[in-house]
Formats: structure tokens, C-alpha cells, sequence
């Protein structure tokens, strides 16, 4: 997935809304998304740092299994000149999810939450849909902004797809792990 560069890392900009029901929206994307849509099934275990608390940095540490594979993501803190999500995110595949936690666990950070969700993926004019069924949660779809030449304003472009598709109400700028620890 491309994203708009930042630094040395790549920035993730993104809504993610609340929705009733996904079927309205999944039957617009089927009728003219490019490609086949992806299923997975994810299961992210986002860690906490022994040299300072990621809640308190606004920093999260995440390993995600999904489809077989595990990939280690960093993301940075959230951005405050965009009015969606946007953060740095760094991602890197790991060949060995269980060795990689072990990992991590010699050097001091430890398992903060668990958060498991299905998904779908599809391609809509070059961004990104995700329909979410979160644990715990509920129903939610994230649309992102492609970070490729031409999308020099990935809020504007986000916007025009969610009115597209049906995509009502504020934006959530706060993360899957926020909203269920805001639950507990």
C-alpha cells in the first residue's frame, strides 16, 4: 500500500468512521472497486515500551498476524495539521511472529492490548477501503488517501470517497486499541 512520504518513514492518512451497517457500503465497492476484494482475518498485539509509556507519547508498537503472515509496525505520534488521522508508519515483515515476540520480551516490552478484527480490503480510485468488524466494537470502515503523485491533498480526496460510498459522521481520529481501552 503507498503512502505519502515523511522523513525517512511513510505518513498514514486516513478516516475511520462508525457505521450501522456495512452491506450498503460493500455492495457500492463491489459494483465498481478495481479487483477482487481481500478477507483477512487480523490479529494486532500492540506492546508498550520499558523506556516510556506509548499512551503517554501517543506512539504505538504493533505486531500483526493476518493471512498467514506477521508484519512489526511502528507509528508515530498523530499529526496535528490534518484534520483526519496522519501519523508516521513504518512497517516490516518478520518471518517469525512467535520469535519475534520473544524478542521484544528480552528487550522489555510487553503485550498492552489485543485487538482482532475482520476485514476486507478493497480499491477505490487508487485509495484504500477497509471494511472493519472489530472485536468488541462494532462495524467501521478506514478509507486511505493513496500516498502516490497526484493525491496532493489526501483530506480532500478522502472526503470526496466517503460521501461517494455513503460514509456518514465525524471521523474517529482515535485507533482501534484507543477505542477499546476507552471501553474498559
Amino acid at each position: 500500500m503507498k503512502r505519502h512520504t515523511c522523513g525517512n518513514g511513510m505518513l498514514e492518512v486516513e478516516i475511520k468512521a462508525r457505521v450501522p451497517d456495512l452491506a450498503p457500503i460493500r455492495e457500492r465497492l463491489l459494483n465498481c472497486h478495481e479487483g477482487v476484494p481481500e478477507q483477512v482475518h487480523e490479529r494486532d498485539i500492540y506492546y508498550n515500551s520499558p523506556h516510556r509509556d506509548f499512551r503517554q507519547t501517543d506512539e504505538a508498537l504493533r505486531l500483526r498476524y493476518a493471512g498467514g503472515s506477521c508484519i512489526l509496525t511502528y507509528k508515530g505520534k498523530k499529526r496535528k495539521e490534518f484534520r483526519f488521522k496522519a501519523r508516521e508508519e513504518l512497517n516490516c515483515v518478520v518471518e517469525s511472529g512467535e520469535m519475534m515476540e520473544l524478542i521484544l520480551s528480552r528487550l522489555g516490552f510487553f503485550p498492552a492490548a489485543e485487538v482482532e478484527k475482520w476485514r476486507e480490503y478493497y480499491s477505490y480510485r487508487g485509495a484504500t477501503v477497509s471494511l472493519d468488524e472489530v472485536k468488541g466494537l462494532g462495524s467501521f470502515v478506514e478509507i486511505e488517501a493513496p500516498g502516490s503523485p497526484g493525491y496532493d491533498h489526501p483530506e480532500e480526496f478522502i472526503r470526496e470517497i466517503a460521501e461517494e460510498l455513503g460514509v456518514e459522521g465525524e471521523p474517529i481520529l482515535s485507533s482501534y486499541l484507543e477505542l477499546l481501552q476507552s471501553t474498559l
